[in-house]
């Protein structure tokens, strides 16, 4: 049994990672998704009253400029995640690493490099904290912290006892609770920007020699214990020679919640073998954590549509794209007699595997008895069903145009060159 605390280890593990060439390869891919998403993330209500904020304040530190990024990038549900963490890291990490980076004059390899050492430490968190925090706690928003923190301290070149220090402090701010679900509000945007702020803070501190908790994770008083009650501490560090764990996160084809997209993409398949009025019901299968945050028979609003199995796995059967436009008011409206046919169920094998692999199977049951079934291990956008660079940037473009950037291709080619070594483009 190690005498270091568990941050300590997770420092030491991920300094001596190498990085080859593709790893920045993909540190690219990832940034270039988050950017566009925070980019795509202007053209919304809450981004317009967060960017009215930042006008008003004149929100330009470092801190306050990553809390602003991460909160864009995090409105459209259109940003990566990480399975097995069930944790949104881009939202988180890229954001500090790239306002970070241009405060300090940095270029891309060390931006890139800062981006897979944040991914790493806040889905190693992720994995650590058990799923009985998920129900309650948002990870993207509790473990974030600890990547914004460690992606900082990259940039920083902390030292390894001050980037514990770091992420001692970025621990403690740990927060973001489920509660928003219910009345459909802003608040998980804020999440996002939160930890990425936070992030940036302990790392700004730690730098001038601002002290704290080694053990904030496994300590008698530490996060574990406050809001873990089925932690796995081991996975703080377990398989430290595995790929980078931004080489295992998930891209989102489809704007909503990632819990829906397994589901989405078997509809999607059934699309073309079934019409609308031929349906008598619809059963989803999948697992728990889907149900815990997606099961929404009536929504409200395009937000609560994101959230909605019942409406995503309808959207999906019914319509060539599922796009912006198939969450309004209009998409919910035509959609609701055949959401009404759907049920949801707890089914294996989705329940057991799950977080490993997020699966779900959809059965149309037809008015003349036949049933149709499509069933997904994995869905599109995962590591075994992975976009293409090709599609990842045309989704990038995609989001752009929806934020108003008017020549997206240069600011792309930009982004990428970033593992080139490039220096870091303006954004617009």
């Amino acid at each position: 049994m190690s005498d270091l605390t568990l941050t300590e280890q997770l420092t030491a593990l991920i300094a001596a990672r190498p990085v080859a060439p593709t790893d920045l390869e993909q540190a690219a891919l990832l940034t270039l998704d988050a950017l566009a998403n925070a980019l795509a993330g202007r053209a919304t209500e809450p981004g317009q009253i967060l960017q009215q904020w930042a006008t008003a304040t004149a929100a330009t530190d470092a801190e306050r400029s990553a809390f602003l990024l991460g909160s864009l990038t995090h409105i459209l549900e259109t940003d990566d995640l990480h399975r097995a963490s069930v944790v949104h890291p881009g939202c988180v990490v890229v954001p500090a690493a790239w306002t970070v980076a241009l405060r300090e004059g940095l270029r891309g390899h060390a931006m890139l490099k800062a981006v897979l050492w944040g991914f790493e430490a806040v889905t190693r968190v992720g994995m650590a904290v058990g799923p009985a925090h998920y129900r309650i706690w948002h990870n993207t928003a509790t473990c974030g912290p600890y990547g914004s923190a460690m992606a900082a301290a990259a940039l920083l070149q902390l030292s390894p006892a001050a980037t514990v220090h770091a992420l001692g402090n970025a621990g403690t701010q740990s927060a973001g609770l489920w509660q928003f679900l219910e009345a459909g509000t802003m608040t998980k945007h804020l999440h996002a920007g939160r930890a990425a702020e936070a992030g940036v803070l302990a790392a700004d501190l730690a730098q001038f020699g601002f002290t704290g908790p080694p053990n904030i994770l496994e300590g008698a008083k530490g996060w574990f214990t406050a809001a873990c009650p089925d932690a796995d501490p081991g996975a703080v560090i377990r398989d430290p020679d595995a790929p980078w764990q931004l080489l295992q996160t998930s891209i989102k084809p489809w704007p909503s919640c990632r819990h829906t997209h397994p589901a989405i993409d078997a509809a999607h398949e059934l699309r073309r073998r079934v019409v609308a009025d031929a349906v008598e019901k619809i059963e989803v299968e999948t697992y728990q954590a889907a149900l815990d945050v997606c099961d929404r028979p009536l929504p409200q609003s395009d937000y609560e549509a994101k959230f909605s199995l019942q409406h995503c796995v309808v959207a999906a059967l019914t319509r060539e794209q599922v796009n912006f436009a198939a969450f309004n008011a209009e998409a919910r409206a035509d959609l609701a007699d055949l959401r009404a046919r759907v049920t949801l169920q707890l089914a294996e094998p989705y329940a057991s595997a799950y977080p490993r692999a997020w699966g779900s199977a959809v059965t149309v049951i037809l008015r003349s008895g036949d049933q149709l079934t499509v069933r997904r291990t994995h869905a599109k956008g995962d590591p075994e069903a992975a976009l293409s660079p090709v599609e990842l940037i045309a989704k990038a473009r995609m989001l752009m145009v929806y934020g108003g950037v008017h020549e997206p291709d240069r600011l792309i080619d930009a982004i990428l060159a970033l593992s080139d070594d490039s220096p870091l483009p303006p954004l617009p």
